[in-house]
C-alpha cells in the first residue's frame, strides 16, 4: 500500500481486524469503542463472527443481530485491496502515522481513518486549523474562507475542512490556490467523492493534499454521517473557526466538539441582520473568539510569540504634535479667536505656556493670529474633516 504502509507498527492481524470493524460498526460508536478497549479488537472481532456469542454490554439482542449480519458480509482484505487499487491506505492507532490528538475523543476515538493522498497525516495535524460552515453561503461567506485559508496555507498551516458546498469548497480552493496543503475529512469513502459536484475538487485534493475517511471503500454519506464526522475535524485540528453559520447549522456541531476537546473555537462575524451568520454570532455570545484574518487565528492556535499586528487607526497629523501643544490646539473654540488666557484654561495650563505652543502651532500653519486672539486656519479647520495636514 502507499504512503505510511512501509513505517507501519500494527500487525496485520490487528490491521485486519479493525478493517474488518469499520464496515461493521458506524463511526464514532462508542459502545464499540468501549470494546475495543477493555477486549482489544480482535476479540470483538471474534464475538461478532460466532452465532452462539450474546450480545456485548449496551446495546440489545436486536441491534447485536444487525452488527452480526454486517459481520457476515464483511471482507478486509477484499477492502484493502480496494483501497490499494484506488491510492488508499489504512491508518490506525499504533501506526507512527497515527495522529495522536484523535485520541482525545476517547471511545468515540476512529478505529481507524482511510488516507488517500501522498501527505503523512500525523505530520500535517500537528500544525492544522479547521475552517467550516454553511453549504449554502453567501459571497462574503466564500470570499472569507477563502482569503483566511489561503492566508493560514501561506503562512504554512494546513487548513482543514469537509469537501461539502459553500464554505468547505471555498477553504479547500483557497488553500490549493496558495499552493498550500488541505485536508478534506469525508462522511463516506474516500474513494467516493462527495458531494459528486466537487469530484473534481477533492480528487485535486487527493494529489496536492490529503483525503480522509472513517468508512471504508465504497461508502455513502448520511446525514447521522455527516453529524459524526465532524469530531474528526474538531479532533485533527488545534482549533475550528466557523466562517458563516445559520442557528441549525451543521457546522456548529464541528465547533461545539471542538470546545468539549478543550480546541480554539473562533468565528467570523458577519452582518447582525444575515440569519446565516446568526449561528456564528452565538458562538460569540458564549465563549468563541472573534477573528477577521489569519494572524488572529494564528495568535490563538500557534506557538508562543505568534502574535497578530497591533490594530491601529491611521496616523492623523494632529497626533504628531507634541502633547502640550496638542492640549493648547484643542482648546481653541473652533472658528472664534480666542485670547491666550481663555485658551490656557481650557488646555490646563498658564497663559506664558500657551502663548509658546500658540507660536509654535502658528509655524506649522495651524492657529493664527487676529488681534489679541488666536484661532484655527481653514487649512487646520478642514484637516478635523478629511485629516490632511495643514499647509
Amino acid at each position: 500500500m502507499s504512503g505510511a504502509g512501509a513505517s507501519r507498527k500494527v500487525p496485520p492481524d490487528a490491521l485486519l481486524d479493525r478493517v474488518f470493524l469499520s464496515r461493521v460498526v458506524e463511526p464514532g460508536d462508542e459502545n464499540a469503542g468501549r470494546w475495543v478497549r477493555e477486549h482489544g479488537a480482535g476479540a470483538v472481532v471474534q464475538r461478532l463472527r460466532r452465532d452462539s456469542e450474546p450480545p456485548l454490554p449496551g446495546i440489545g439482542p436486536r441491534r447485536w443481530e444487525g452488527l452480526r449480519a454486517r459481520a457476515e458480509r464483511a471482507d478486509p482484505a477484499r477492502d484493502l485491496a480496494v483501497a490499494q487499487d484506488a491510492g488508499m491506505r489504512f491508518v490506525c492507532p499504533g501506526d507512527t502515522e497515527w495522529p495522536g490528538q484523535l485520541d482525545d475523543l476517547g471511545d468515540a476515538r476512529p478505529l481507524g481513518l482511510w488516507v488517500r493522498g501522498p501527505a503523512d497525516l500525523r505530520m500535517w495535524a500537528l500544525r492544522s486549523v479547521a475552517l467550516v460552515g454553511a453549504r449554502a453561503c453567501t459571497e462574503y461567506g466564500a470570499h472569507m474562507a477563502a482569503t483566511l485559508a489561503a492566508a493560514l496555507a501561506e503562512e504554512g498551516w494546513v487548513v482543514v475542512s469537509g469537501g461539502a458546498y459553500g464554505v468547505d469548497g471555498a477553504a479547500h480552493r483557497g488553500a490549493l490556490g496558495a499552493g498550500g496543503a488541505t485536508v478534506a475529512v469525508l462522511a463516506c469513502g474516500a474513494d467516493r467523492p462527495y458531494p459528486r459536484g466537487h469530484a473534481q475538487l477533492i480528487d485535486r485534493i487527493a494529489e496536492q493534499g490529503l483525503v480522509v475517511g472513517e468508512l471504508p471503500p465504497g461508502e455513502h454519506p448520511t446525514p447521522s454521517r455527516f453529524i459524526v464526522r465532524n469530531r474528526v475535524i474538531a479532533a485533527l485540528t488545534r482549533g475550528t473557526v466557523v466562517v458563516e453559520a445559520a442557528h441549525r447549522s451543521g457546522s456548529l456541531s464541528t465547533a461545539r466538539a471542538a470546545r468539549r476537546l478543550g480546541r480554539h473555537t473562533m468565528g467570523v462575524p458577519g452582518p447582525a441582520t444575515s440569519g446565516l451568520s446568526a449561528g456564528v454570532h452565538d458562538l460569540l455570545r458564549q465563549d468563541a473568539v472573534l477573528v477577521t484574518d489569519a494572524a488572529e487565528i494564528i495568535e490563538l492556535v500557534g506557538d508562543m510569540g505568534e502574535l497578530a499586528p497591533e490594530r491601529r487607526g491611521p496616523v492623523l497629523p494632529r497626533d504628531l504634535l507634541e502633547p502640550r501643544a496638542r492640549a493648547v490646539l484643542s482648546a481653541l473654540p473652533g472658528p472664534r479667536a480666542a485670547r491666550a488666557d481663555e485658551i490656557a484654561r481650557g488646555a490646563q495650563t498658564t497663559e506664558d505656556d500657551a502663548v509658546a505652543r500658540l507660536y509654535e502651532l502658528r509655524s506649522l500653519g495651524w492657529v493664527e493670529r487676529h488681534g489679541d486672539g488666536w484661532k484655527l486656519t481653514r487649512q487646520a479647520m478642514m484637516t478635523a474633516r478629511t485629516g490632511r495636514r495643514p499647509c
